[in-house]
Parts: C-alpha cells; sequence; structure tokens
C-alpha cells in the first residue's frame, strides 16, 4: 500500500477516535446540531476505519504465517496462510480505495427526469414514452416515488416533452450517467413498408435541489408568468389561467408546468424544476472544471452526445461510453436496468481509482 493511502487511513482511525469521545460528551449531546453532524461523519468513517482494520490484520497474519516458515513442522501450513494472505491483501486495498474516493455530495438525492423527443417525429415521440416508462418501472423496482411534473403528449402517442421527479434515497448516484442521446432503431407502427428507422430522445438527469439554502432564488430575481393550460384536463383546466412559466432572470433559465389541478401546485412545480435547473448547470460547471484536468469517459453530462442505442430487430442494448451491448432488450425497457447502471458506476469507479493512482 502506498504510503499516502496509509497516511489517509491512519488519519481516518484518530479521527474517529476523536469524533467517539465528542459523542461521548455532555456538550455534544445538549447540542443537537451538532450531535447530528458528528453522527453522520461516524457513519461515513467508521465503515473506512473498521476495513483498514481487517487490512492491518492481513498484514499481521502475514508477518506471523512468514515466521512459521522456518518451522519444518509448520511449513505445509504457514505456505498455506501465507498465499491465503497475499491473495486477501490486494483485495482489501482495492476495497479500501474505493472508499476513499471522494464522494459526489449529490448522490443521496432526488432527481428531475426529463425527456424530450428529438430527430424522428412521432417515432421519437413514442420512444420518449418508452423510455419513460423504463425509468418509472427501473424506479419501481428501486421504491422510488414517480411524479409526474409536466407532459406534452404527442398526438400518436408518447412525449414531445416530459419532466419528471423521481423521489427515492440514492436516485441521482443510480441515474446520473443517463443524461445525453438516446437513439433507437426499430420499425415505427406507422411504417408500412417494414423499413427500420432511426430516431433519438435526449434525457436530463437533475439532482433536486434542497428546499433551503441549495439554490437561493431571489424573489427580484424570478418573472412568473400564468397562461391558460393547454391539452386534455377537462373544462377547469381550460377555463382558468392555472399553468405557471417562472424566468430566472440572471441566468435565462425557464420552467413551466400546467399539469397541476392548481395555480398554486403549478407554481411550486415549475419552481422545483428551475432550482434543479439551476443546480444543474452549476453541476456541469464544476465537471468541465474536473474534465479539464482529467478526461472522464462516464457522467460528463453532455446532453448533445450519443450515449446509447436501443436496437429492436436485434434485441440489443448498446452503451457507446463503455462499449457494453447486451441482448436483453425487452427485459431492460421493463426497467431492468441494474446491470447497465453498475456497469457505468464500476467505470466510473475505475477513472476515480486511476486518477488516485496518479496523485498518490
Amino acid at each position: 500500500m502506498k504510503s499516502s493511502i496509509r497516511e489517509k487511513l491512519e488519519h481516518l482511525s484518530r479521527r474517529l477516535e476523536e469524533v467517539d469521545a465528542l459523542l461521548a460528551s455532555p456538550e455534544v449531546a445538549q447540542d443537537m446540531d451538532q450531535f447530528r453532524k458528528l453522527s453522520r461523519e461516524r457513519a461515513e468513517v467508521e465503515p473506512v476505519v473498521t476495513l483498514y482494520q481487517d487490512y492491518r490484520q492481513a498484514e499481521a497474519d502475514l508477518a506471523s504465517a512468514q515466521d512459521m516458515l522456518a518451522d519444518p513442522e509448520m511449513k505445509d501450513l504457514a505456505e498455506e496462510e501465507v498465499e491465503a494472505a497475499k491473495a486477501r491483501l490486494p483485495e482489501l486495498e482495492n476495497d479500501l480505495q474505493k472508499l476513499l474516493l471522494p464522494k459526489d455530495p449529490n448522490d443521496d438525492r432526488s432527481v428531475i427526469l426529463e425527456i424530450r423527443a428529438g430527430t424522428g417525429g412521432d417515432e421519437s415521440a413514442l420512444f420518449a414514452g418508452d423510455l419513460f416508462r423504463m425509468y418509472s418501472r427501473y424506479a419501481e423496482r428501486q421504491r422510488w416515488q414517480v411524479e409526474i411534473l409536466s407532459a406534452s403528449e404527442s398526438d400518436l402517442g408518447g412525449y414531445r416533452e416530459i419532466i419528471a421527479r423521481l423521489v427515492g434515497q440514492g436516485a441521482y448516484s443510480k441515474l446520473k450517467f443517463e443524461s445525453g442521446a438516446h437513439r433507437v432503431q426499430r420499425v415505427p407502427a406507422t411504417e408500412t413498408q417494414g423499413r427500420i428507422h432511426t430516431s433519438a430522445c435526449t434525457v436530463a438527469i437533475m439532482p433536486e435541489a434542497d428546499e433551503v439554502g441549495d439554490v437561493d432564488l431571489n424573489p427580484a430575481d424570478l418573472r412568473i408568468d400564468t397562461f391558460r393550460a393547454s391539452g386534455a384536463g377537462g373544462q377547469h383546466i381550460n377555463k382558468t389561467d392555472s399553468a405557471v412559466r417562472v424566468t430566472h432572470i440572471p441566468t435565462g433559465i425557464v420552467a413551466e408546468c400546467q399539469d397541476g389541478r392548481s395555480q398554486h401546485q403549478n407554481k411550486a412545480s415549475a419552481l422545483r424544476v428551475l432550482a434543479a435547473r439551476i443546480k444543474d448547470v452549476q453541476v456541469r460547471e464544476q465537471q468541465a472544471k474536473e474534465a479539464a484536468t482529467r478526461k472522464s469517459l462516464v457522467g460528463s453530462g453532455d446532453r448533445s452526445e450519443r450515449i446509447r442505442t436501443y436496437n429492436f430487430p436485434q434485441g440489443r442494448v448498446t452503451d457507446h461510453r463503455i462499449n457494453l451491448t447486451l441482448y436483453k432488450i425487452d427485459q431492460i425497457m421493463d426497467g431492468d436496468m441494474e446491470e447497465i447502471t453498475a456497469a457505468l458506476i464500476a467505470e466510473h469507479q475505475a477513472e476515480q481509482l486511476a486518477a488516485l493512482a496518479a496523485e498518490a
């Protein structure tokens, strides 16, 4: 193990002792904010320190087994223990390095999902509907809540645009690599000649902003317009100015919502989407700074980048960033995305580990 990594682990071990002592003190017990802050820090540090203790124990076991090699009667047993310890140490070191990787502060957040039809007309809108169903079914498997904030349906079904909120612990960590252009190759329902068409949709995954303090929406910076909602919704929705459009004047970012039952509900949803879009800009600016020092293959957040192709005739889904092809398109479109998300997360961790090794 590199000395720089060992020094970090020794520091965390000492810090855990300090935190435990502070948590046991009467002063901290009476200050709930400080108590919660230290408890969160302990929850993050303790697994790393426990694994480091396992690593040190494996080192001690190796040293003990090597000493036993000098004893002829113990040599066979000692050789087995040496091999076992030598195999275990690299695994533990790799696990420790993963735990030391910088944590994305947005990973635990819920997300705002935006899907927009692109090239391909009605077929693109139908595919946008298929993508929304895929993410909705995946959310169900994760036990997340799905809430549609805004939807613009196309004449033949599907969506020209749909915005939804996926509420659940760690939603962003699972879905943050989904942003980009998704391409579909299939015979559209409207195609009479049986020809395969290529269409595309863009997907944006944005971490949801906190209610307080995450994005400062100064009322003086907002222009709020109301207008009459369009589309289906019964008599009420078409007779009142319930739809709301909110413009953030300093950035020009706009969000609108008309699917709620009241102007108040639509305003709350529009403000939620606006805050997420502003936060998303901040996140992508930070990613751009990081990418300036090292090229990241995963998670660039570039909306125009073609990230995945869904080829229905061949039954395959290909993620172009990591050269992953899976021949299980029906299962994936039904929300079985775990193999894709896990591969993307693993690739991102590999990039981070390479960067950590270069810095060490």
